[in-house]
């Protein structure tokens, strides 16, 4: 039987309907850069860095990313002025304690008194938002009477988890971008390059499938970046593949807004991105990390790429 094109359209239109929700559900992620204001790296001065690291996320039409912002670290008024020049360019600020100690060695109220001395910081502040995010990603490990202690704690104060979904341990390659320069050894900045943009595109994917596999939908992400200069050099760069990966960057504001923020998984070890936490508990095997957050995999791509230093054998 032959059918009319007045039918074919109406069959047409039908398919575009059923297209449009899977079209629509685009991989979506935030940046977040955490421990602002950070140290001296290995190219730039502080206020190089923000005022590169600023340029950088207007060029990549990025219109809102978060920062976690440790208070201890704000030595005099400069170090104040990086932060509100953050939030002048649109970006937000949030909690990543005051001193950032790992909740393993510390009691829950002394932990909790360190955030409390970080909010007093941050809360007059223009940008702020109530997040807080756990320094390593430390949530008490074995601990849970000392993690729910804490969870109850951000619950009372108002604050919700400002979790991580994907990570590509860039503090890492920081890490070794200033042995490497201290040691006087030749950076190939390409080669940096190239590494840290596929580094975190490959854990943007990781973690989107991990997720998929474990709660049914692809969430909006929360990438975990570091105020670094490497993020100041490339994090243009690094935009422009996520998005030709088939990413839309969205804002923190976005992503936190997701139920995602209720999350509380129950697992033996309460340390990790929310990705390996859910999947943990939802007994999807290991591993649950991307590989390149296993340095004894990270460090000899670094040497190789960026030093062009060859294995030992």
């Amino acid at each position: 039987m032959r059918v009319t094109r007045s039918l074919a359209t109406a069959l047409a239109a039908c398919v575009l309907l059923v297209l449009a929700p899977a079209a629509a559900a685009q991989k979506r992620i935030a940046l977040t850069f955490d421990d602002a204001p950070r140290n001296v790296g290995a190219f730039f001065t502080k206020a190089e860095r923000t005022k590169r690291l600023i340029a950088a996320l207007k060029k990549a039409r990025v219109s809102q990313a978060a920062f976690f912002v440790n208070p201890g670290q704000v030595r005099d008024a400069s170090d104040a002025a990086l932060i509100d020049s953050y939030v002048r360019a649109g970006h937000v600020i949030a909690n990543h304690s005051f001193s950032h100690p790992h909740l393993n060695r510390l009691a829950a109220a002394d932990y909790l008194a360190d955030l409390d001395k970080a909010e007093a910081w941050l809360k007059p502040r223009r940008g702020y938002r109530p997040w807080f995010r756990y320094p390593f990603l430390d949530e008490g490990g074995k601990d849970k009477a000392k993690r729910d202690a804490v969870r109850a704690g951000l619950a009372a104060r108002g604050l919700t988890n400002g979790y991580v979904t994907a990570e590509g341990s860039d503090w890492n390659i920081e890490t070794l971008t200033i042995a490497a320069k201290k040691a006087g050894k030749t950076i190939d900045r390409a080669g940096l390059r190239d590494l840290y943009v596929e580094t975190h595109v490959q854990a943007a994917d990781f973690a989107d499938a991990l997720m998929v596999r474990t709660i049914g939908r692809s969430p909006p992400h929360v990438m975990l970046l570091h105020e670094t200069d490497i993020a100041a050099l490339y994090i243009a760069d690094l935009v422009k593949a996520l998005r030709a990966d088939g990413w839309e960057i969205v804002t923190a504001d976005a992503a936190y807004a997701d139920p995602l923020k209720s999350a509380a998984p129950d697992v033996p070890s309460a340390n990790g991105t929310l990705t390996e936490l859910l999947a943990w508990e939802k007994g999807l095997p290991a591993p649950r990390w991307y590989e390149r957050n296993d340095l004894a995999i990270a460090n000899p791509l670094f040497a190789e790429r960026v030093l062009h230093e060859k294995p030992a054998p």
